[in-house]
């Protein structure tokens, strides 16, 4: 008997593997996005604004193509203004904003820290859907929300033990505020990635996100950024192809091979790797209480996700 149109072919085992490989690369590869910020903060030339600007003047160009290879390939699924509206919102919300929270509050906390609190993101869904009354909140969601936080509490607690300079208060606070702005654009999201498939919509977002950026930019700036050092630009060009743009498109291809809910499994390693390259390339090192918050933290938001296994919670990154 003939298979169903509609039936969707598991993956094999390599198969599988390739998409869990694409997606664990994906993760590591996102993860030195904070890394190759603190070591452009190293010079005093360089200001969060400016350094975004570069990361998005360097990332349009792909994004924009493959938006445009893209929209030719799906022709039948045309946007209405309303979609337009819609993604234009999003894209700014989920890749402005919080690109721009986010290299705000790198100027006051660790890579380590940073890369901790965004991963709290699909606690924040939770909290967003449960508040809209799209969803209740389980007894195992709320003591994994628990768990979540306080481990958040503790690795602050440690950071606040360390030598990082500027305020960390504030910088949590931003890096936070652009978790936040991102289960925003993740929630929004939810009817337009089936229409358009993942790949095209990020290629839209990213590219919304992009012009948003390279705006605010023009409008607190005069000119463009040509006075910089020279690492500087070899930084922006790294942050644009490894820490944005080639693991945008690995992610894509891994959720579209396992599947959302594992791909977010998956990408749960990347606070791991980010204390890893933290500490390869900029000598930081966590203490105790970190260890013990990174570990309730990475438990809270894996049982969240375990839980839900929402389509779109596997992270893309600010």
């Amino acid at each position: 008997m003939a298979s169903s149109p509609s039936t969707v072919e598991a993956p094999s085992s390599t198969q599988y593997l390739l998409g869990a490989l694409l997606t664990l690369l994906s993760a590591v590869a996102f993860s030195s996005k904070a890394i190759l910020v603190k070591l452009a903060y190293r010079f005093p030339e360089v200001d969060p604004v400016t350094l975004l600007a570069l990361r998005m003047l360097f990332s349009l160009p792909l994004f924009l193509l493959s938006a445009v290879w893209t929209g030719r390939r799906h022709r039948n699924a045309r946007l209405t203004r309303r979609d337009w509206a819609t993604l234009v919102f999003l894209g700014l919300m989920g890749y402005y904003l919080a690109s721009l929270f986010d290299f705000l509050g790198l100027q006051h906390v660790s890579a380590s820290m940073e890369r901790l609190i965004l991963f709290v993101y699909p606690t924040i869904v939770v909290l967003i859907n449960a508040g809209m009354g799209r969803q209740r909140i389980q007894p195992v969601q709320i003591l994994a929300l628990l768990l979540t936080y306080f481990g958040i509490g503790l690795a602050f607690a440690g950071e606040s033990l360390g030598d990082t300079p500027g305020n960390l208060w504030l910088g949590g606070a931003l890096v936070f505020a652009s978790a936040v702005t991102y289960a925003i654009y993740l929630v929004g999201s939810g009817h337009l990635i089936p229409r358009l498939g993942s790949t095209r919509y990020t290629s839209y977002a990213m590219s919304i996100a992009c012009l948003g950026v390279l705006t605010h930019y023009a409008v607190t700036n005069a000119g463009l950024p040509t006075e910089l050092p020279g690492d500087v630009y070899g930084f922006a060009v790294l942050m644009a192809l490894i820490a944005t743009v080639l693991p945008a498109f690995l992610l894509a291809e891994g959720i579209r091979i396992v599947g959302s809910g594992n791909a977010s499994i998956i990408g749960s390693i990347g606070p791991v790797s980010t204390i890893v390259l933290a500490y390869v390339f900029l000598g930081e090192r966590l203490v105790f209480l970190q260890w013990i918050g990174t570990a309730l933290v990475m438990a809270g938001v894996l049982t969240i996700t375990l839980r839900g296994k929402k389509p779109g919670l596997a992270r893309r990154d600010a």
